[in-house]
């Protein structure tokens, strides 16, 4: 089994999500590293990102087992 799902709306939103989470731990250790504490602001985005992607990942899985459209 492959680790992504197959291409699609929800593999795209799942690789945006994590982009975003990338992003924002870096400007996390951007922002610490210059002795900004608006690097908790960072690392909550990043925590919020991480947890769409698994979601994303995990709907596309029950979605490709069920063999139906998962709603909400």
């Amino acid at each position: 089994m492959p680790p992504l799902p197959p291409p699609g709306p929800t593999r795209r939103l799942a690789l945006y999500t994590l982009v975003v989470c990338v992003l924002a731990v870096a400007a996390a250790v951007v922002s610490f590293a210059r002795g900004s504490l608006l690097g908790i602001v960072w690392v909550l985005l990043a925590g919020l990102s991480s947890n769409m992607t698994w979601y994303y990942l995990k709907r596309e899985k029950l979605r490709r087992t069920a063999g139906t459209d998962v709603t909400g």
